[in-house]
C-alpha cells in the first residue's frame, strides 16, 4: 500500500480510538503506522505524510467545528467550511512535525527509538498543542485509554502519561515483531507485560477516603436548542422549566443548574434569584446555577460565571475559549473576524486564584466547560476540594462527537483527581462520574432530564495532584537522551572489554 493511503487511513481510523466507538486498540495502532512510514522517509516527505495523517484524524475528529461555526454560529457554509479547515490545518501541523522529526533524528529500526524517545516526542507535540494560543488539547492520546488497563495509570501520571505509555506499547509490540533475537523478544515482550500488568495491578489503589456522608444532588437538564436559546422569546420558557424540574427535586441537598442556564445578567436577575432563594431556604436545599455576571466595578466587563443560593458565592470562568468567548487581539482584528455571532462573546478571564465553593457542607472545585479540558484548571481546587462539578453547555456541538468526548475528558478527570465528579449540561450529556471514572448515571441529549444521584466527599490526593506531571517530564526527558545513554553505556563496556 502507498505510504501516502496508510497516513490517511491511520488518520482516519485514530478518532475511532475515543469516545463514543471506544476502540482502544487503535490508540497505540494507529500512531505506529506514521512511525512506519516516516522513518525511512527523507524528513521533507515524512513531513507530508504527517500532515496528511493529521488532517484526516483531526478532520475527522474535531469535524463538530463546522457544526458550531455553520448551524449555531449562523454561518454560511463557505465560511464556516473554511475556518474549519483553517483549524484542522493548523492542527495537522503538530503531527507533521513528529514525522520530521523521526525521520530527521532516528535511525531506522533502532529499538530504543520506537520504545522511548518517539513516545517522549510525541507527548512534546501534545503538550505543545495544549499550551499555544490558551491550548487545543481535544484527542490527546490518553484519553483513548480510559477504560483500557493502561487506564489504571490515571491517578499516577495523568492523561499525558498514559499518552506516553500508549504510543510506548505500540513502539514494544513494534520491536517484539522486527527482533530476530528470541532472547530480545522475550525481554521487550516482559517489558510489555509488566507495563500493562502494573496499571492492572494499581487501578484498585484507593487514593482518597471519605471525609463525610454522601450528598444528594441533583443535575437539571432543559434542552433549549443552542440556536434559540439567547433569543428573548426563549427566556420565559426556559425560566419556568428550570423552576418546574427543580421544584420536582426540592429533596436534593444540591441542585446544579448548567452553564448559562440563566440568560440575563447576575444583576438583571436578582428579583428571581431572591424568589429561589426563599423557596430553596424553605425546603433546606441549595442551588448552583450558570449565568453572565457583570464587574461591580465596571459594567462593560462581565464573567462566564457561577452563583451559590442562599449563600451568595461565586465564580468567574478562568480559561475562556478563544474566538467564542473572547476575541484574542480584538482591537487588531476584530473588524476582520465579525464572523462572531456568538452572544456573551466578549468575557472576560475570572481571578487566577480562586478558592472552592462551601456547597452541602463541603468544599467543592468548581469548572465551566471548556475548563475540564485541562487537568491543572481542575487540580488548581485540590487536594481541598472534595468533590468536583463541571457545568456546560454542550449545544453548540449539535448531535456530533463533541459531547461524547467532553465527557471522556471529565471522566478522565475524575480519575486523576479520585473524586466524583458531576457534570450538569444544557443539552446533554449531564452525567454522575464516580472516582473511577465510571459513570454512575447520565442523561440523554437532546431532552429534558433530570439526573440524581449521592455523591460521595472525599479528602487525600493521588500522586497525580501531588506531583503533577514532573514523573512525566522526568520520563520525557529519559526518552529524548535514551540514544544517547545507549550510545554511552556501549562505548564505557566496549572500552573496558579492550582494557581487559
Amino acid at each position: 500500500m502507498h505510504k501516502i493511503w496508510i497516513a490517511l487511513i491511520s488518520g482516519m481510523l485514530l478518532p475511532c480510538a475515543f469516545a463514543p466507538c471506544d476502540i482502544y486498540p487503535l490508540g497505540f495502532i494507529a500512531p505506529l503506522a506514521i512511525y512506519l512510514i516516516s522513518e525511512e522517509s527523507p524528513p521533507h516527505i515524512a513531513l507530508r505524510y504527517g500532515y496528511i495523517f493529521g488532517l484526516t484524524y483531526f478532520g475527522i475528529g474535531v469535524s463538530w467545528i463546522f457544526i458550531s461555526i455553520h448551524e449555531m454560529g449562523h454561518l454560511p457554509v463557505i465560511t464556516a467550511g473554511f475556518l474549519t479547515l483553517l483549524l484542522i490545518g493548523f492542527l495537522s501541523i503538530f503531527p507533521a512535525l513528529q514525522s520530521y522529526v523521526i525521520a530527521r533524528f532516528f535511525a531506522p529500526k533502532v529499538a530504543i527509538h520506537a520504545v522511548l524517545t518517539f513516545p517522549a516526542v510525541w507527548v512534546s507535540s501534545e503538550i505543545f498543542r495544549s499550551w499555544i494560543f490558551t491550548g487545543f488539547p481535544w484527542l490527546i492520546i490518553g484519553y483513548s485509554q480510559i477504560d483500557a488497563p493502561l487506564g489504571g495509570l490515571a491517578p499516577i501520571f495523568g492523561v499525558l502519561g498514559i499518552s506516553f505509555f500508549t504510543i510506548m506499547t505500540g513502539g514494544l509490540l513494534l520491536t517484539i515483531v522486527r527482533s530476530n533475537n528470541w532472547r530480545k523478544q522475550f525481554g521487550w515482550g516482559i517489558t510489555l507485560f509488566t507495563l500493562w500488568g502494573g496499571a492492572i495491578a494499581v487501578k484498585d489503589i484507593q487514593w482518597t477516603i471519605p471525609s463525610g456522608a454522601p450528598v444528594r444532588m441533583s443535575l437539571i437538564q432543559v434542552a433549549i436548542p443552542q440556536q434559540v436559546r439567547w433569543a428573548p422569546e426563549a427566556r420565559l420558557t426556559s425560566i419556568r422549566r428550570y423552576l418546574e424540574l427543580t421544584r420536582n427535586n426540592w429533596g436534593a441537598q444540591l441542585i446544579i443548574w448548567p452553564e448559562n442556564s440563566l440568560t440575563i445578567f447576575y444583576q438583571d436577575a436578582r428579583q428571581f434569584l431572591n424568589t429561589l432563594t426563599t423557596e430553596a431556604q424553605e425546603h433546606g436545599a441549595e442551588l448552583l446555577i450558570g449565568l453572565p455576571i457583570r464587574s461591580t466595578e465596571d459594567s462593560k466587563i462581565y464573567y462566564n460565571g457561577l452563583v451559590s443560593l442562599p449563600s451568595q458565592q461565586f465564580y468567574f470562568k478562568r480559561h475562556l475559549v478563544p474566538f467564542t468567548e473572547f476575541l484574542p487581539l480584538k482591537q487588531t482584528f476584530g473588524p476582520l473576524i465579525d464572523f462572531l455571532n456568538a452572544p456573551m462573546s466578549n468575557f472576560s478571564h475570572g481571578p487566577d486564584i480562586q478558592v472552592p465553593l462551601f456547597l452541602a457542607g463541603h468544599k467543592v472545585g468548581v469548572s465551566i466547560c471548556y475548563e475540564a479540558a485541562f487537568p491543572d484548571e481542575i487540580a488548581r481546587f485540590l487536594p481541598e476540594a472534595e468533590i468536583l462539578i463541571n457545568v456546560s453547555n454542550d449545544g453548540w456541538f449539535g448531535n456530533s462527537l463533541a459531547p461524547y468526548q467532553n465527557l471522556q475528558m471529565a471522566r478522565m478527570r475524575a480519575i486523576e483527581s479520585q473524586r466524583w465528579l458531576v457534570r450538569s449540561t444544557n443539552t446533554g450529556i449531564s452525567a454522575i462520574i464516580r472516582p473511577s471514572g465510571k459513570i454512575d448515571d447520565q442523561s440523554p441529549l437532546f431532552q429534558d432530564a433530570v439526573v440524581t444521584a449521592d455523591v460521595s466527599p472525599l479528602q487525600g490526593q493521588t500522586p497525580y495532584i501531588r506531583f503533577g506531571d514532573a514523573p512525566l517530564w522526568i520520563l520525557i526527558i529519559f526518552g529524548l537522551s535514551a540514544k544517547r545513554v545507549v550510545e554511552f553505556v556501549t562505548y564505557f563496556n566496549n572500552g573496558r572489554s579492550q582494557r581487559v
